[in-house]
This record gives C-alpha cells, structure tokens and sequence, in this order.
C-alpha cells in the first residue's frame, strides 16, 4: 500500500497502434502469408473465385505498408499476429493493467451488464461477413470484445450499482444487497399518479401549463419515434415551447438539447427511450408517461422506474401515467415508489431534515469541451456549364417534379443536407424556367 511512481500524465494507446520489435514483425508478416495463402486456396476450392482475389488484393496491400511503414490501416485486425496469440484466444484488454484484487463498481449494471453480455455476439456477427467475402483473414476474428464468461473471469470484487437491478445481478447477490434511498438533500421520490388514457393530451397541456407558470419543466415519454415528432408538432401549434430527442438524435446534440431545457429555452422535451437512465435534471418537476399500460420493453417495471426517477431531483416532483389499466409492471413501479417514499419521509422526520433543492450547475463537461471544426467556403471551378440552360420548358417542369418528390422523401427521412440540396437544384431550374417563359 505505498506509492511506487506518481505521473502527470499517462498515455494508454488505442487498439489501432501496436509498438513492437522489427524482429516481431517479421514474424507477424510471415504468419499473415501463411494464412493468406490457406484462405486464398480455401475460396478457390469452394468456387468463391472473386473472394479469393479480393482478400489477396487487400492482404497484399496491408503488408506491403506494414513493411515500408510499420502499420496499415485496420492493423487492429492483425493483432493476433502481434501479440503472438494463438488462434481463438482473448485478446488484451484494460483489465489486464489491474492487479488481483483490484474492486470494480459497475454504474447503472442493470444496462451495463447487457451491453457487455452483447458485445461478442454483435461484433462477430459483423465480422463473420468480412471474413466469408474475402474482406478479413479469418484472424480478424480474434479482434473482439471479450466473452461474457472471459468478462466474469477477470472479475475479482465486483459491486452493482443500480435503481433497478437485474435478475443477473440479483442472482450474483444471493438477494443480499444495500439500499441507498436516503438523499443527502432530503428529497423524495415523486408522487405517481394513473390517469385515463382518453383525453390524455388535453390533460398533459393542463399539466404543462401549470409547470411553465412555475419555470418549471416537463419530460414526456412515448412509444414511438414518429408519436414524439407529432407530439412535437400539435405542442408547438399551441404556442409550447418544446423539442424531441430519439435516437437519430447525435450525442453532442442530445448534450445541447438537455442544456437547453434546464436553460429553460424551451419547457417540454419529448423522447421514447432516452429519457432514462443517468439523466440529472434538477428543474424538471413533471414526468408524464403515454400509453403507460402498453406492456413491453419500454413500460417493463425497470423502464418505468427508471424513466419515473427522472422527477426525483426535484421538490416538486411528480409522475403521471397514462392507462386504461394498471399492468403488473405499473404496480410494481408504483409499490416500489411508495416504499421508498415512506423511508424518506421517516428518515426526514427521524433527523428533522427539509428537503431542500439541488443546486447543480448548468456547465456541461461534453459542451464545454467540445470544439467545432474549422470550416471555409471552397469556390470549386465548374466543369461544364449547367445542364438547366440545355433543357426544354417541359424538360424543366419534370425535372422540378422529380427534385421536389426527392427533397421530400429527404426531408422524411431526416436527410436535411439532401433536402437542402434538392431544394437548391429545384430553384435553379425555377429560375431558368422563368427565363424561358418571359422570352
């Protein structure tokens, strides 16, 4: 238990860079043409002739660069051969840099636990395809994450973080955990309150008004993506200030758009399943979930607790659910709420405590550190003149035709850029088409 060296800073290098021996890799190149000239013969046997050349092309061309410059692109998928690993083993993670009796906390496990159960199947299943179209060396393979049974073997001391614990957790456990119910501000959890699906907008509006009179916000969770943009869209009609977020929203601006909500820019922020986990949002006072009894993946006990806790850092905070019925995973949601409500309250008044507001600060590590792209306007000389000034009047019109059924399946699509740009080919043939029809 004593300091050996302490470091300003400490470089851990990417999986893409590999500092090794000359010695190393010669071998590395030798073990690579050997197993080229395996495969390459393996797809002439079975007739995949255009595999065969592809994989030699590409192979060829990975280690002609590894030669001259000590790496290629993609060497990643050469790491077997460098790391001197037998076929089919694990390869060397961050793991390995701790010692043997190392405490790992796994934050949110009841998620975290799943992704990490996913990763070997979903990136094989990737690069299967690689390695059957003469893309990849079967070597290519052994570029993976670690297996869930490789992951549990590295483990020494583990401890599960979680709102929600999964079966697997509780499993590990034996059913003996720690409860941390107890805020240090004394908040509890919010009230839950079911209210008949019908109608279920109109009331929603009542409630957001309410919350905008109070500068307080409100999150909305829906099934789908398409009910939260048309959601959006009656909401604006009616002078509310809101947004939606889903997942073709990016990450940097899924950071912008939670900024902007506790800025109070707008007051309403609609989502399907974002609105979970790790989201710290002190001025939202409301959580109304739609189509709360609709069982599944997205109304399970986990997702309504989780997307309920959302309400939790405020002192005002509330969740209503919208339902015809309750379903057991809403009684299961509600039951916990009100226990751990209960303790609150008994803890509070144990220990005369007032539940006070969190303070957090509106600063965003993610906002405030990222840096846009330098970017300038490049007058590209044309190549040829445009091809509107050769068309009829009639060819103009159909081209319009066609550009405007392009920009709106754009537009549809979310593709904006394209939009915009079919938008702008549609003015110039406007533009020419009223030359023509003036002269």
């Amino acid at each position: 238990n004593s300091v050996i060296e302490t470091y300003d800073r400490l470089t851990i290098y990417p999986a893409n860079m590999f500092v090794t021996s000359q010695d190393v890799l010669q071998n590395a190149i030798k073990d690579i043409q050997d197993d080229l000239v395996k495969q390459h013969d393996y797809f002439k046997e079975i007739g995949k002739h255009l595999e065969a050349k592809r994989l030699k092309e590409r192979t060829e061309f990975d280690l002609e660069m590894i030669r001259e410059l000590g790496y290629c692109s993609g060497i990643e998928n050469y790491s077997r051969y460098l790391d001197g690993r037998a076929p089919g083993t694990r390869p060397f993670c961050l793991l390995d840099y701790f010692p043997d009796d190392y405490l790992m906390v796994v934050d949110e496990s009841h998620v975290t636990i799943s992704q990490v159960h996913a990763m070997y199947g979903g990136d094989r299943s990737r690069k299967i395809n690689l390695v059957d179209y003469g893309f990849r060396l079967p070597a290519a393979m052994d570029n993976r994450p670690l297996k869930f049974e490789e992951f549990e073997a590295l483990q020494n001391q583990v401890v599960y973080v979680s709102a929600t614990p999964a079966d697997y957790e509780m499993q590990k456990t034996e059913g003996v955990y720690v409860e941390q119910v107890i805020r240090p501000t004394g908040l509890l959890d919010p009230k839950i309150e079911v209210r008949p699906s019908l109608n279920q907008i109109d009331d929603l509006i009542e409630e957001i008004q309410v919350r905008v009179e109070k500068d307080e916000r409100t999150l909305v969770t829906t099934l789908t993506k398409r009910m939260a943009e048309e959601l959006v869209k009656y909401l604006t009609r009616i002078s509310i200030r809101c947004r939606y977020i889903h997942s073709d929203v990016d990450t940097l601006e899924r950071v912008e758009i939670m900024q902007d909500l506790r800025k109070g820019i707008f007051d309403v922020l609609v989502g399907v399943n974002l609105l979970r986990e790790g989201l710290d949002l002190p001025e939202v006072s409301l959580v109304a979930i739609l189509d709360a009894d609709k069982e599944g993946f997205l109304r399970s006990n986990r997702s309504l607790t989780q997307t309920v806790g959302r309400a939790a850092r405020n002192l005002n905070g509330m969740a209503i659910m919208y339902a015809d019925k309750i379903t057991n995973s809403m009684q299961k949601t509600i039951d916990e709420t009100n226990y751990r409500r209960e303790k609150q309250m008994a803890y509070n008044k144990a220990n005369n405590i007032t539940p006070t507001a969190l303070n957090k600060s509106l600063d965003s590590a993610l906002a405030k550190n990222s840096v846009s792209t330098y970017s300038y306007e490049l007058e590209a000389k044309k190549a040829a003149e445009p091809e509107s000034k050769y068309l009829t009047k009639g060819q103009l019109e159909q081209k319009i035709r066609d550009k405007r059924k392009l920009m709106e399946k754009a537009a549809k699509a979310l593709d904006f850029m394209m939009a915009a740009q079919y938008r702008d080919e549609i003015s110039a043939y406007q533009e020419r088409l009223e030359k023509l029809k003036v002269s």
